[in-house]
């Protein structure tokens, strides 16, 4: 197809929306929203987040070296979108998006109650990048909500309803188009592909990782 040549600038999309809880559950806390985030190593298990150094929840993650990524819904789309455009040096996000704080295993910072996935993450190192500063954290505990788990122990993330923020605009997530690596896996006897999940399936151990084969 023909290309139309744009400046150089942040086109990665779609991107998750999430809201990450900061501070102490004690005394002071915070809700921001990132796009700017994600995975970086599955073993150990590291994450990221960018912040800009002028958000009122740069210093507290900042001083703590401590911060919750919680993933979001469409039910928590307004929220989400609060938490982004409302500073917490003039609201009280918890109690304006009627949001529930609670305790973390290995942080102080509150993780939300209404999320249905909850990482707890250490900063490792902060790379001061520009714009944003980029937080690289260590996952050091994950909650998942036990209404997506089965009578198996399989945890099926796919009925949350997900978030995805694509270029200023909040979707949810589409029905699915394959498990990973569906295109190489072995036809049945009557020429169509096994429906069998591969292995990468969330269980209770968490989440085996895609290969990176490439």
């Amino acid at each position: 197809m023909k290309k139309v040549n744009f400046k150089p600038g942040n086109m990665i999309y779609p991107l998750p929306a999430v809201m990450v809880s900061c501070g102490d559950m004690d005394h002071v806390s915070n809700i921001l929203t990132v796009a700017w985030t994600g995975t970086l190593c599955t073993n150990p298990p590291m994450a990221y987040i960018a912040v800009r150094p002028e958000r009122h929840s740069y210093p507290l993650i900042r001083e703590s070296g401590e911060f919750v990524i919680n993933l979001t819904t469409k039910e928590l789309a307004h929220a989400t979108d609060y938490c982004g455009v409302r500073s917490g040096r003039d609201h009280n996000k918890w109690t304006d998006c009627r949001l529930t704080p609670v305790p973390a295993d290995t942080v102080k910072c509150p993780l939300i109650a209404e999320a249905p996935v909850n990482i707890e993450c250490k900063v490792r190192q902060v790379l001061e990048l520009g714009s944003h500063h980029v937080f690289v954290a260590d996952v050091t505990a994950v909650h998942v909500a036990e209404k997506y788990m089965d009578e198996k122990g399989t945890f099926h993330l796919e009925d949350a309803g997900l978030l995805a923020y694509s270029h200023g605009t909040y979707y949810s997530l589409g029905k699915s188009l394959g498990h990973f690596g569906y295109s190489i896996r072995r036809r049945k006897g009557n020429g169509r592909k096994s429906t069998k999940r591969p292995t990468g399936t969330y269980n209770k151990k968490g989440a085996k990782a895609c290969g990176n084969e490439g």
